[in-house]
């Protein structure tokens, strides 16, 4: 991973949409700081496209898309995208499986969660589970005094031997049964909502992530990036971001945020002063 400040400025001021995730990236120690939103906000108005890609559930992401200052939002890992459209007033969803597949992948789920709790003592239910559609997800440190590394293994290989789907994040081991993940999802709501071609426009999207779940972002985009905090992850377990800032968590949003801005305020002026 390079320091931030290598990714120049030239290659920023092409850049045409923002994707980020949430839990740790965005927020800090578990909360949204204003500057973190603020800068959201400026880059919205700067004329980017901003998308939270997350692992967070449809109940919140249903909120998000609704009132942040963002195109849309892709939830669970790729389960779905939400889209508001503010002018029609208008929710635009998009589910990876049919009302049926998600309700035999439910019944799934939930055995396993019982086997779960049963299998691995002291690792919990997210909070926010019964607002989920298509996932389910474990707290091993939210809520939950933190697991050992062992457990979240252990965990990783129950989702694994029930030919499950299952991501860490830094807070959840979230799992589920279907081909996607965030990376399948954000292809589909970039075509769908922003009428971006990502495979042939990746190295003017921006992705900023914090742990091993964002890893297919990271090693799609070229400028990815990471918060500081995504240095707590062993190397080699993941594909990593290919900058870092400084800062973790919220702070080190916005310093991938601030040089974007400077970049695209830069490219404006010299586009004012030729004329």
């Amino acid at each position: 991973m390079r320091a931030l400040q290598e990714l120049d400025l030239d290659t920023l001021s092409r850049c045409v949409a923002v994707f980020t995730d949430i839990d740790d990236t965005l927020t800090t120690d578990g909360q949204l700081p204003a500057a973190a939103y603020a800068a959201l906000e400026r880059l919205a108005e700067a004329r980017l496209q901003v998308v939270p890609i997350t692992g967070r559930p449809a109940g919140w992401c249903d909120m998000i898309a609704r009132l942040w200052p963002v195109a849309g939002i892709v939830g669970e890992n790729g389960a779905f995208y939400f889209s508001y459209d503010r002018q029609a007033r208008v929710m635009r969803q998009r589910f990876f499986a049919t009302n049926e597949e998600r309700r035999v992948n439910r019944e799934r789920l939930n055995a396993l969660r019982e086997q779960i709790l049963r299998e691995v003592p002291g690792a919990g239910i997210a909070s926010d589970q019964l607002y989920r559609e298509a996932d389910l997800a474990i707290d091993f440190c939210e809520d939950v005094k933190p697991l050992p590394p062992s457990d979240v293994d252990r965990i990783l290989a129950l989702f694994a031997e029930a030919g499950a789907i299952a991501k860490v994040s830094s807070i959840h081991v979230n799992g589920w049964f279907g081909d996607y993940d965030k990376l399948s999802m954000t292809r589909i709501f970039a075509r769908d909502i922003l009428g971006i071609d990502i495979d042939a426009m990746r190295d003017r999207v921006i992705f900023v992530g914090d742990s091993p779940n964002d890893g297919p972002m990271f090693g799609f985009f070229p400028n990815s990036c990471g918060v500081a905090n995504v240095r707590a992850f062993p190397a080699g377990s993941f594909n990593p971001p290919a900058f870092v800032a400084d800062a973790e968590g919220g702070e080190g949003f916005v310093e991938v945020a601030e040089r974007i801005l400077q970049a695209h305020s830069g490219s404006k002026r010299r586009k004012v002063a030729h004329g």
